[in-house]
Parts: C-alpha cells; sequence; structure tokens
C-alpha cells in the first residue's frame, strides 16, 4: 500500500498564545494542527511529531516547534529539522515568529505581515512592527530556516498577541493571513507545474 504524502506548515512559536491562534486558524481554514507540538519550549522529539503528523486523517498540518529562548539549535529546532527531511511529509512553507532574542538568531523571509495585516518586504519584530532589516526576521526557533529549502517563509510578530491585534477574539487575522499566504503560494506553483 502506498504511504500518503502530508502537506505540512511549520510554525516557529509553540506557547498558549500561539496555541490557541493556530488551532483557530486550522479550524477556520480547514486544516489539522498538532495541538501537542505546542509547548515552551518544544516537549515532543521530531520523531513522535512525524507519527502524529502522518495519523492526520488529511492535512494541510499546523505544526508548532519553540525552543524558548535556547541559544543554538534547541530543542524546538532540532524537532523542525526531522519533520522538514521526512520523505513523507512535503512542507508547503514556514511562518517565521519574532521574538526578542537575546542570541540575535535571524532568518531571511520572502514576506512579512505587519500587526495590521499588511504585506512588507521588510521583516517585523514580536509586535508586528516592521523593522529596519529587509527580508529577515530575528527569533529564537528561527536560525535553522535558512538552512532547509523552503518554498517560502512568511515572516511574522508574536502570534496570537501583537497588542491585542491577533487575538482569537479578533478572529486570529495576522495567524491566518499567514497560513493562507503560504496556502495560496502552494497552490500557485501546483498550477506552475502542471504548465509545464
Amino acid at each position: 500500500m502506498r504511504k500518503v504524502m502530508r502537506r505540512v506548515i511549520l510554525i516557529t512559536d509553540g506557547d498558549k498564545y500561539a496555541r490557541v491562534a493556530v488551532e483557530h486558524t486550522a479550524k477556520a481554514l480547514n486544516c489539522r494542527c498538532i495541538s501537542q507540538s505546542s509547548g515552551n519550549p518544544t516537549s515532543l522529539s521530531g520523531e513522535e511529531l512525524v507519527k502524529m503528523v502522518l495519523q492526520t486523517p488529511s492535512d494541510p498540518v499546523l505544526v508548532m516547534f519553540d525552543d524558548c529562548g535556547y541559544s543554538g539549535v534547541g530543542p524546538g529546532e532540532h524537532a523542525l529539522t526531522v519533520v522538514a527531511g521526512h520523505k513523507d511529509i512535503r512542507v508547503l512553507g514556514a511562518i517565521a515568529v519574532a521574538s526578542n532574542s537575546s542570541y540575535h538568531e535571524w532568518t531571511r523571509v520572502d514576506v512579512s505581515i505587519d500587526q495590521f495585516g499588511e504585506l512588507t518586504e521588510y521583516g517585523v519584530d514580536k509586535e508586528g512592527l516592521p523593522d529596519l532589516e529587509t527580508g529577515r526576521v530575528a527569533g529564537d526557533t528561527v536560525y535553522i530556516l535558512d538552512q532547509l529549502k523552503l518554498p517560502i517563509v512568511v515572516g511574522v510578530g508574536d502570534l496570537g498577541k501583537m497588542r491585542g491585534l491577533d487575538t482569537v477574539e479578533k478572529g486570529s487575522p495576522i495567524t491566518r493571513k499567514a497560513v493562507e499566504l503560504i496556502l495560496e503560494r502552494s497552490e500557485d506553483n501546483q498550477r506552475e507545474a502542471g504548465r509545464k
């Protein structure tokens, strides 16, 4: 029997606010969410997360990863690497979440979404305000993204927060827009591949 390939979106935040925002977005967009992947830091191994992803009845699957400020490659980034590299998982993209990282870790992003839901070429900070740097976001679980060949990386502020502008009560609009952007890009890529 042929194994099913699961489409996954990687999210570099896993605290309780992020979890609620991601769960809400998954439900609204008919995605799956691995709620057990939340945690500050990530407590499950990459192998455990892969097993959960492959057991989901449908996709795309939203998976959270968090290093909780750990310097270098922490538990979240290690798990992310395992999930992203699995042969039965196709990564559609990643949401790089900004934080006040004291270790100055950063990643390149293709585009960012500010706290008002506007697309910007600049990175954004934890509050979702445009940064001075073009095309990069600083955070504590983002360093490893640069080493992976991902179709798209979207930078955002702190999920579920951003001065109250990304709360579930407001529909988690920034989280939702980031997921929608990755899904739209993946559909565009599939259509383009079909023309070749």
